[in-house]
């Protein structure tokens, strides 16, 4: 990829200044150029965008922190019975579907989860995809698969 000189504007792929990573393309631009405040302003900003992406790194590499454990409720679903959703092949067959990965996405965002949940609860898909989730987490008792039978 060919760069332009920062010193004569020429195109160049050969040099690049130690401090800055300015491209050059000769020994006379690069004199010229290293004592310039341009190459400090150019070292400054490189160095806050190192500094950026080393704390972008390591923000996206560990895992975001609780505040604080959530207190049970008879709702409470636990950490074990949560990762076996990752291995439900029904699940992983409805997130092939691009509009249920819209209509997450639509929640995961939503101001106000409640009303996005309630209008997410109106489309077949992700009623579905609920009852899949739930079949996982709160598989049901031989009753009810019978009861549902009955009423299907």
């Amino acid at each position: 990829m060919a760069a332009t000189c920062i010193t004569c504007e020429q195109i160049t792929r050969k040099y690049k200044c130690s401090k800055c990573e300015a491209p050059y393309c000769s020994l006379a631009c690069y004199k010229s150029h290293k004592g310039t405040e341009e190459c400090a302003q150019l070292l400054a900003a490189h160095d806050d965008a190192t500094k950026f992406q080393k704390l972008t790194k390591t923000s996206v590499d560990e895992e975001e922190p609780t505040l604080h454990a959530p207190f049970p409720t008879e709702d409470t679903v636990s950490p074990a019975m949560l990762q076996q959703l990752a291995s439900s092949e029904p699940l992983r067959q409805l997130l092939y579907n691009p509009h249920l990965r819209n209509l997450l996405q639509q929640i995961d965002v939503a101001l106000n989860a409640q009303n996005a949940m309630a209008a997410a609860m109106q489309e077949p898909l992700f009623v579905e995809f609920a009852n899949a989730c739930l079949q996982v987490v709160e598989p049901m008792s031989e009753a009810e698969l019978a009861e549902l039978e009955r009423c299907s």
